[in-house]
């Protein structure tokens, strides 16, 4: 039976600025997402009748509101296909974190049927049906490192060096909805341009909500701050700190008192590393 197997990499905002929150709720923002080289693993073995499975389910999530469902079911009616999958994950990225483990489930899920199922939709497709099911999801569909303006959707693709990183994840999960309903949180920054973003590294107006409800987090930035410039990623709980090599990173991490990971940056997504592959193989 046809099985095709992808990474769902994590990824990180550099800086992420909300520059007004738009009248249907949702907010505008600044940010850049670069793609990191830790990912979940998907799994996915093609079913002749219409049935999608996943195993194994997650904890506190149900069946149908799982995103991996969601993106597989979307994609399912939105193309009119009669097949389904059987659907693995192996889950590593933190829930909750702000390091898109979801949104790049839900990416890969789509990436991965459309090739399966021979819908052969175009990325651009791909992308506006992600935007319905969260404002990340267009990143991970496109896979390339960007500039993204609107709710995350605008996308303007950069190649920025590729550094090594030390993330940590205090033992906290955060709500997204949570942190962008907040009434402290920062709504009017003022817009910026690339050049100024990557001269200046920028800021995370999440930062300031998530340390005053989260003293995990503030404490887990604080120790990294005693070792250079660090940030929190996306409306989660992780924070990182970029490092000069793999070496500093893991050196750091080894006396640290919290939980993490030493990661690379990749401009181009392990995503899409991997389904070029399989396509070059003839599958």
């Amino acid at each position: 039976m046809k099985r095709i197997s992808l990474p769902s990499p994590a990824k990180l905002n550099l800086f992420l600025h909300i520059t007004g929150q738009r009248a249907d709720g949702y907010h505008n923002l600044q940010t850049i997402f670069q793609f990191l080289d830790v990912s979940d693993t998907l799994h996915f073995t093609l079913r002749p009748d219409p049935t999608l499975t996943l195993t194994p389910e997650l904890a506190g999530v149900p069946h149908e509101q799982n995103l991996i469902i969601r993106a597989a079911r979307a994609l399912q009616q939105a193309s009119s296909c009669s097949l389904g999958a059987d659907i693995e994950l192996i889950k590593i990225l933190p829930m909750g974190g702000g390091i898109g483990g979801g949104s790049s489930n839900a990416a890969t899920t789509l990436l991965a049927l459309n090739v399966l199922w021979n819908l052969d939709w175009p990325l651009t497709q791909l992308a506006e049906l992600g935007l319905t099911l969260g404002a990340d999801v267009p990143i991970f569909i496109y896979g390339h490192t960007a500039w993204a303006e609107g709710v995350g959707e605008v996308i303007t693709p950069l190649n920025l060096a590729e550094k090594a990183y030390l993330v940590l994840k205090p033992a906290c999960e955060i709500s997204t909805r949570e942190i962008f309903s907040h009434p402290a949180l920062t709504r009017n920054s003022s817009a910026i341009k690339v050049a100024a973003s990557e001269a200046q590294g920028g800021r995370n107006d999440c930062e300031s909500v998530v340390t005053e409800l989260y003293p995990a987090v503030r404490n887990a930035l604080s120790w990294l701050r005693q070792y250079g410039e660090a940030k929190l990623t996306g409306t989660g709980s992780c924070v990182f700190l970029p490092c000069d090599t793999r070496a500093q990173a893991q050196s750091l991490l080894s006396d640290c008192p919290f939980a993490g990971f030493v990661a690379s940056a990749q401009n181009v997504s392990p995503t899409h590393q991997a389904l070029r592959q399989f396509k070059e193989s003839g599958y």
